[in-house]
């Protein structure tokens, strides 16, 4: 069902437009204003899908209506209405955010398809903004023990800046989600965020997957490819196990770093990128340095910012939340009702030995779900949790 607003001030051309858009859907609710300010009103009052505003009004005219709709309310579509002589007014509003226009005296199909084009336009901001909203719900981090709030905390002040954060802390507690949580909360949330699993990649193709070939370079390179660098320009690169970088590609970074420009393997041409760097690791680069595995200048130029993630057996007071938190997601990817886990469980849960972290909490939640009936208890956690 769309909502639809006439901001029009001549009574006739509003009948005819609200007689065209209910005949064509009789799902379409029609209000009216008969000037801008009233119009105004009603939108600061309900949320309409589809704003249709003449241009020529007494008093505030369309243009002034469209600047403040777009100034307080961007998401909603506006539609122009022109008299033959507004034309070249009707397309400069184009620029100025309408999505298009319709001429006086209104030509049925041209309105209609208008109208539709438009709400489907809208259908699709609302899908998109649902989305992004389970993106992020994604990469949520839950708990409120004291270690979290510091690291939500400091995430809230250095998410704004481009300064580079490096995340330490052991496998599978989540240092990715750190990473998504300061792209998203940056400047830079509208621009890509590229990963790279610096372990996964062997050491003679991640100079290739960072920065990128040209045709030819070696062997297998039949046609030029650009890295993550490139891939990541305006946005963030986030850099997992850089630990387990070559010396010969930590070098090259640097040089990134350094000179915010790259070049692709098997070329000379540099290439500007600007592109902000968030790494992460589960080992200790300060032992990995005096061992002459990591570069010491690299990892002062990565580490302006710290972020520690700690293990999970560090904060089981989370663990109930976590609890709920999985569960929850779990019902929800399987279609089913959440299952309840009494205090016995959750005592059960905190009193193991979380080696793998989130990552094995997260599985052993997903066990019992799936193996145990409506209500988990601490002998179900004792039976299944291990296995």
């Amino acid at each position: 069902m769309a909502r639809i607003l006439l901001i029009e001030d001549e009574k006739s051309i509003r009948n005819v437009l609200r007689n065209i858009l209910t005949e064509e859907n009789d799902s379409y609710i029609v209000d009216e204003a008969e000037n801008g300010t009233d119009g105004l009103k009603m939108i600061e009052q309900e949320t309409y899908d589809l704003v249709m505003c003449d241009i020529k009004m007494p008093g505030m005219d369309g243009i002034e209506v469209l600047d403040t709709i777009k100034a307080s309310k961007p998401e909603v579509t506006v539609v122009m209405i022109s008299g033959h002589g507004d034309l070249d007014t009707a397309v400069e509003t184009i620029k100025k955010g309408a999505y298009d226009y319709i001429s006086k005296p209104p030509d049925l199909n041209r309105l209609l398809q208008t109208v539709r084009n438009a709400l489907d336009k809208t259908s699709l901001v609302v899908e998109n903004k649902k989305l992004k909203k389970k993106i992020s719900k994604k990469y949520e981090m839950i708990g409120e023990s004291e270690a979290i709030t510091e690291i939500k905390d400091m995430i809230e002040k250095v998410a704004p800046t481009d300064a580079r954060v490096l995340v330490t802390g052991p496998n599978g507690t989540g240092k990715e989600l750190v990473a998504h949580w300061l792209h998203e909360k940056s400047e830079r949330s509208k621009l890509p965020l590229v990963e790279v699993n610096c372990a996964a990649i062997p050491a003679e193709l991640i100079e290739s997957e960072l920065f990128g070939h040209e045709k030819g370079a070696f062997t297998s390179a039949i046609k030029q490819r650009k890295g993550k660098f490139e891939l990541a320009d305006g946005g963030t690169l986030f850099l997992d196990e850089i630990g387990d970088m070559s010396l010969s590609a930590q070098a090259k970074v640097l040089r990134a770093l350094q000179e915010n420009k790259i070049a692709r393997v098997g070329g000379d041409k540099e290439i500007k990128v600007n592109v902000r760097v968030v790494a992460a690791t589960n080992k200790n680069l300060k032992k990995e340095i005096e061992e002459g595995n990591f570069r010491e200048d690299l990892y002062h130029r990565l580490s302006v910012i710290l972020i520690k993630v700690p293990a999970l057996n560090d904060r089981k007071e989370d663990i109930p939340l976590l609890t709920e938190h999985f569960a929850g997601q779990l019902a929800n990817e399987q279609g089913t009702a959440p299952k309840a886990f009494t205090a016995d469980a959750i005592k059960e849960l905190q009193g193991i030995d979380w080696t793998g972290n989130i990552r094995e909490f997260r599985n052993v939640i997903e066990r019992l779900t799936i193996l145990c009936g409506s209500e988990i208890t601490g002998k179900d956690v004792k039976t299944y949790a291990s296995k």
